[in-house]
Order: structure tokens, then C-alpha cells, then sequence
């Protein structure tokens, strides 16, 4: 037993610190073995006393729960079942289902919703996502909960932390079938007619939801790699089995794209007929584009192909982090009620700011919108070619684990100490020689740094572990895996020493 056996009254924060779990703006995430249910219920009952403190939730109130296909996540949904009861409210359970499909759900009738979720990572760790009633938890609401005072009683709890009655859970309440109906009512039931699509399922929840999502608009579904053990597809560091499972099934079958989603289906991933995984930023950007975007929201992170292409009449950069773009998103569209706002991550995660045709707003990351918008405009232009039109730009990223905390502080105190001026020569000075002359310099987040011939050093530490990620840009891909490797270890065996001589 943890030492919280025998707390009455614990915060967040206290649970933070004992737990090894913790609570950020996009909820919860550790090792399932951590997630225990005591600490499952408390993170959940702090999420509804905050939208109580609030106004947004009351006893006798519906809360939606839903999960993805992990074996810890129904043990984790009882918990957060029971937490939801204690607090009065009703439990609306919606099955194991993508998370855009319960949000839909949710955010259509103002409700709260718990979606529980490891997203991509490893089948050992889970986590659980927290969604406000009209759209996904913020920055601004994150203090709010994590200072919440819990009242856990041990005697509910066995030896392992596991309640020793955990709540049975509800019939389930179909979603999926509006969220698909969506889609069909705005691009229309013969959308994709007469294109072969290729369904990479692995153990992504919103596997078979795809495939009925492609049959409803009309094209064929051909599905690949169903497994029943989880598997962690991550949209922003695709696997190498992954890349060559692609071109292996299209080499094998006559398909016009590749369609697949991670685990809980709210990321997409999408293939050309050859097999090629798209980046994120490049699934963004086509998304955006094909919906008509007035104002693109992305993160600094992302390819500067938004702004090369002209595709977009305006671009907004952001910190990273899906909260910070929904802010933008929001102020974006106040300042301009008449704008189509889309927000896209460089992972490919696509939020809908605003209502466009016969698509309301959806602000939380949505894998179908980017999948059918692409696929379904290959009936008219391939979708290697229509990438092939892009401004031929390039990401890469990487990281050096074990970088102390202090040290990635001082590495960005030395970069931006002085005027910009002062900053420039000091890039030309560090990095000339591998990036060539520096021209512009970006602090949003971390230190982004622009060079004459159109390459990008992105440095930018961790906020809650020792390590520095390193994102960069070129007009190749060979290019910017160069470009950051190189950069990586000039910091590692250069300007580290030199910084900490100073």
C-alpha cells in the first residue's frame, strides 16, 4: 500500500507529488500500475468539484465516460464511474469509442465527459482526458483543479489501492453513429466513390468506426493489421514497421490511400497510394485548406510549408500544446465571427474553431475530419500529387534525454542574451558554420531560429523532465535530419562547456 492510506483529505497537488502521476492541461497520463483506482478517483472527483466551483456541473447532472481498447482502461472507467456517482452526478457511458466521437457526443448537449486514454503510448501506461462541457480543459483551469481537496476514505480501498466494490458499468449509448452521420451530411454519401481505402486498424478504438466512415460515403474499405494487443502508433514518430507495413499493403492491393488513426482516434494518419505516411503539419495544412480556412492556428513547431503555400490567408503561431492552440482559436474567431478557423498540431491532431458547411465547431483534436478531407479529394487529384504541389519543406526532431533542467536554462539564457542584434551574431557565431547566417529569431516557445537559406534550428527544453528537444526544418528531409544532428551534438560537445565556463 501507498503512503496515502491513510490520508482523509488530500489536493491534487499532494497526490502530484506522492503518486508519481501527473495532472496537466491535458489530464492525466503514467504507468497503469500507478493509475490506481484510488488515485483514478480522486483526479476525477477534483475535475467535477472544479466544474462545480464553476457552475458547470451539479448533483443530478449527466457526465459521458469512454475509453479506449487498453486492457487497464475498464478497471480505470469503473473508478471513474464510482467518482462520478459519489459526486451525484449520472453516469452516461458511451463505450470504447474515439475520443472526437464522445466529445461530439458531449459537447452537442453540454456535458461534462471523461474519456480514458493512454493515446499512443506504450500498453503499460494509461491516461485519462477531462473535457468541460462546451470544450477541453485549458491552461487557465489547470490551477483551479489541481487545488482541489479530496476526501478519500481507505476503507473503500484494498491492499493494491483497487476498490474493494468498483462500480458495474452502464449500457452503452451509441455515439459513433452521429458522429459518422456528421461526416456524411457534409461531404455528401458518394464522396468517396470509386476510391479503394486501405484501413491500417492495429488496436486504434476507432478501428472499425473507419471503416464504416469510408463504406458510408461510399468507397471501399480494405482493412490491414487488426491486432488485439495494443499497439502504440504514435502520428508524430511513426514506427519503422509501421512505414514498411504501408508500402507493403499497397504494393500487395490497388488502394488510393492508407487511412489509420492512434489509439484513441483522435490523431489520423494518412498514406498516399504508394504508402507513404504524410506528416502532420503536411495532414493540417490539406485539411484546412480543403475546408476553405480564413486563419490557420498551429504551433511554432509546425512546417513553415502554412505560410510558403499561400494555401491560407493567415497563420498564427503558438506555443505548443493542443490548450494553447484552442485559445488562439477562440480569440481568433471573436476578433472575426465571419473566419473559418482551423487549428492543426505537428502530430496531424485537426481541431475545427468554427462552423464550416455542415460541420459545427468541434475544438478538440478530430482524425475524420483531416482523413475524408484528403481522401475524398484523391477522386479528382492523387494524393502524392497534391503533395507534390507543396512548397517542398521538411521536419525533424529529436532530443537529448539526461539534459539537466540547468542546463537547458542556461543554454537559452546565452542565446537571448542582448539585443536582437547581439542574438543574430551570436547565432552566426555558434551555428554559421552548420546552419549557415542567421535572420530571425523566434521566443514563443523555447528558441526557434531562422537562417538565410531557409533552414530552421528549434531548440526547446522540457518542462517536466530532464531533456532537450531539438525541431528543425530544411527543403529536404535528408537535410533537416542533418541539420538537427549536427546541431544536437555542437550543443552536447561545444556550447554547453562554453556556457558553463562563463
Amino acid at each position: 500500500m501507498n503512503d496515502l492510506s491513510q490520508v482523509r483529505n488530500v489536493t491534487v497537488a499532494d497526490l502530484m507529488a506522492t503518486s508519481g502521476v501527473p495532472f496537466g492541461t491535458s489530464g492525466v497520463r503514467g504507468l497503469a500500475s500507478a493509475m490506481t483506482d484510488r488515485l483514478c478517483h480522486a483526479y476525477a472527483t477534483a475535475f467535477l468539484q472544479y466544474l462545480g466551483d464553476i457552475g458547470e456541473f451539479a448533483a443530478g447532472d449527466r457526465v459521458a465516460l469512454a475509453g479506449d481498447l487498453r486492457l487497464s482502461t475498464p478497471r480505470i472507467l469503473a473508478a471513474c464511474t464510482t467518482a462520478v456517482r459519489d459526486c451525484g452526478g449520472e453516469v452516461v457511458f458511451c463505450g470504447f469509442t474515439p475520443t472526437p466521437a464522445l466529445a461530439f457526443y458531449a459537447m452537442g448537449i453540454g456535458m461534462p465527459s471523461i474519456m480514458v486514454t493512454g493515446s499512443h503510448i506504450p500498453a503499460d501506461r494509461n491516461g485519462i482526458k477531462f473535457y468541460r462541457p462546451h470544450g477541453e480543459v485549458l491552461k487557465s483551469d489547470e490551477a483551479g483543479i489541481v487545488g482541489q481537496s479530496i476526501a478519500i476514505d481507505p476503507a473503500r480501498y484494498g491492499p493494491d489501492d483497487g476498490l474493494i466494490n468498483p462500480a458495474v458499468l452502464p449500457a452503452v449509448v451509441d455515439v459513433e453513429e452521429a458522429y459518422v452521420a456528421r461526416y456524411v451530411r457534409h461531404f455528401g454519401a458518394d464522396a468517396l466513390a470509386g476510391l479503394t481505402v486501405g484501413v491500417y486498424q492495429h488496436s486504434a478504438v476507432g478501428r472499425d468506426l473507419l471503416v464504416r466512415a469510408v463504406e458510408a460515403l461510399g468507397g471501399t474499405a480494405v482493412p490491414f493489421g487488426r491486432s488485439e494487443q495494443f499497439v502504440p502508433v504514435d502520428t508524430e514518430a511513426i514506427r519503422a514497421e509501421d512505414i514498411a507495413l504501408a508500402a507493403k499493403w499497397a504494393a500487395e492491393n490497388s488502394v488510393d490511400a492508407i487511412i489509420s488513426t492512434d489509439g484513441d482516434s483522435d490523431r489520423p494518419l494518412v498514406a498516399d497510394a504508394s504508402g507513404t505516411w504524410l506528416r502532420g503539419d503536411i495532414v493540417g495544412l490539406l485539411c484546412a485548406r480543403a475546408v476553405g480556412a480564413d486563419v490557420i492556428v498551429t504551433p511554432v513547431s509546425s512546417n513553415t510549408v502554412a505560410e510558403l503555400s499561400g494555401a491560407v490567408p493567415r497563420v498564427l503561431r503558438t506555443r505548443i500544446g493542443s490548450p494553447y492552440v484552442i485559445a488562439a482559436m477562440m480569440d481568433a474567431a471573436t476578433a472575426d465571427p465571419a473566419a473559418c478557423v482551423v487549428g492543426y498540431e505537428a502530430n496531424g491532431g485537426v481541431l475545427l474553431g468554427t462552423a464550416v458547411g455542415d460541420l459545427t465547431a468541434l475544438p478538440t483534436r478530430d482524425a475524420l475530419l483531416p482523413i475524408l478531407a484528403i481522401v475524398s479529394a484523391a477522386r479528382k487529384t492523387p494524393i502524392a500529387q497534391t503533395v507534390a504541389q507543396l512548397p517542398p519543406r521538411y521536419t525533424y526532431s529529436d532530443r537529448v534525454a539526461d539534459f539537466p533542467q540547468a542546463d537547458s536554462a542556461a543554454l537559452i539564457g546565452f542565446l537571448s542574451a542582448g539585443d536582437e542584434g547581439e542574438q543574430l551574431a551570436r547565432i552566426a557565431r555558434v551555428f554559421g558554420d552548420i546552419a549557415g547566417l542567421p535572420t530571425a529569431i523566434d521566443t514563443t516557445d523555447g528558441y526557434r531560429m531562422s537562417f538565410a537559406n531557409g533552414a530552421i534550428l528549434h531548440f526547446r527544453p522540457s518542462g517536466n523532465a530532464p531533456e532537450l528537444r531539438c525541431y528543425s526544418e530544411a527543403e529536404t528531409e535528408a537535410r533537416a535530419r542533418d541539420l538537427n544532428g549536427k546541431a544536437l551534438a555542437h550543443v552536447l560537445k561545444v556550447v554547453i562547456p562554453q556556457v558553463r565556463s562563463l
